[in-house]
């Protein structure tokens, strides 16, 4: 959903399908283990066929995707298991790409670090007072100041496979309802106080509970939950807000 890789103009049908496509399984307008059917794909996202089938391949190479042989593909489901698995691998990415940014980040990376918490901070403080729109906004704002704090890490690599996570994560947060308030905006300040000073080991133990604690947050709401075939499904109709 957010990737490193600016849109172009240049962008083909076919990569403009994929990040739409992909976007919608992350915001879950393509629902966890939802068949896929081409026809009605290729009149959704203006594709061949063919397109497509390269398409939900990458997708599928991703992880985002179950191919099922001849019965086609269907969106990836979800666990709870995995949701831990994903929350545990950012938490690693994230914990290491921050010790290498701290380290070799200078006064331009503290700008993008203050310029992304402040766009944060000021949706974050609309939300704690209510005002619930605008919260698409606030998900591209929340990852922005993460991967500005990340930014400086000096491996294109580890930046574009943690935002793949990040969208992973993401995936599973806007099931629920899990802004915590006020606790999660004082976990931003604290983060943007860790950079300006370079306290990693502080950052790193802000970061961990950021984490763990949405992971149980979002857990407590009972949004996933697993049946009898250990297929795991939705509960209640899903939020639009889900970052944190």
């Amino acid at each position: 959903m957010h990737g490193n890789q600016p849109r172009t103009l240049a962008e083909t049908a076919g990569e403009r399908a994929y990040r739409r496509i992909r976007d919608d399984i992350i915001a879950g307008a393509l629902a966890p283990s939802q068949r896929l059917r081409l026809d009605a794909l290729k009149e959704t996202y203006g594709v061949s066929v063919s397109t497509l089938r390269e398409l939900l391949n990458r997708l599928t190479s991703e992880g985002l995707i179950v191919a099922e042989g001849a019965r086609g593909f269907e969106v990836a489901s979800i666990s709870v298991q995995n949701f831990k698995e994903v929350a545990n691998l950012r938490q690693l990415l994230e914990s290491h790409a921050l010790e290498a940014s701290f380290a070799g980040g200078d006064m331009e990376w503290e700008g993008r670090v203050v310029a992304a918490h402040h766009k944060l901070s000021v949706v974050e403080a609309r939300l704690l007072a209510g005002n619930r729109t605008g919260t698409d906004v606030w998900k591209r704002y929340d990852f922005e100041f993460h991967h500005a704090l990340l930014s400086a890490c000096g491996s294109k690599v580890l930046l574009d496979t943690h935002s793949a996570v990040f969208d992973k994560y993401l995936r599973y947060l806007i099931i629920a309802v899990v802004f915590r308030g006020e606790v999660t905006a004082r976990e931003h300040r604290a983060l943007l106080e860790c950079a300006l000073k370079r306290d990693v080991r502080t950052a790193k133990d802000v970061l961990v509970r950021h984490i763990q604690e949405c992971v149980a947050f979002t857990l407590a709401k009972g949004q996933i939950a697993g049946n009898a075939t250990g297929r795991t499904t939705m509960r209640g109709k899903r939020s639009a807000l889900g970052v944190d």
